[in-house]
């Protein structure tokens, strides 16, 4: 069965986790599937402490028409709680199964209240002869606030920039949609 039909079946069956917490509780584990111009994934990791996450990431690169694993480690820097935010700011990184010298390095940050959202993702990709840098941002409001339990909602704007893609800035209007631990997130 190829990735494509493999996501789907995730998207379709499965609530997917897609843009989540990339470490989760102690002991937790997370499941997310991504796609978009450059590639399909599927990831899942496992985090031993709330602090840190081990996973592996199937990709298919539809750039370089490639298909690969990486292997994940991701460090929870700093976590900020307010009575009214919290923000978050980790490393990541992944060493690809092909070679060695394929890697990517990598910050992801967030803030949020119960009312807005801004985030943030910066990637190195060192992939032997092409390697590349790429970086998104996203900014949300939630229409309503939810309590404890409810479905909860939020409207954002992703703006990508990738520049050895075929379109160097893409602005993508997302909806974001989460419940307990389960999380979907798409772009409209």
């Amino acid at each position: 069965m190829g990735i494509r039909k493999i996501l789907f079946f995730i998207l379709i069956v499965i609530v997917v986790n897609v843009g989540a917490r990339p470490v989760s509780w102690t002991q937790g584990s997370t499941l997310m599937a991504y796609s978009n111009n450059m590639k399909n994934s599927i990831y899942y990791h496992f985090s031993p402490t709330y602090k840190f996450s081990l996973g592996l990431e199937m990709v298919e690169d539809k750039v370089f028409d490639n298909s690969y694993a990486y292997f994940r480690l991701t460090r929870l820097l700093n976590r900020k709680n307010t009575q009214n935010s919290q923000r978050n700011l980790y490393f990541r990184s992944g060493v690809s199964s092909k070679q060695w010298a394929s890697y990517f390095l990598g910050l992801q940050g967030d803030w949020e209240t119960r009312r807005l959202f801004a985030g943030f993702n910066v990637n190195l990709i060192e992939s032997g002869n092409r390697d590349y840098f790429d970086q998104s941002y996203q900014v949300g409001i939630a229409p309503y606030l939810g309590e404890f339990g409810d479905l909860h909602t939020w409207i954002m704007l992703q703006v990508e920039h990738m520049p050895q893609g075929r379109n160097k800035m893409i602005y993508t209007p997302m909806i974001r949609m989460f419940k307990g631990d389960f999380l979907f997130e798409t772009g409209l």
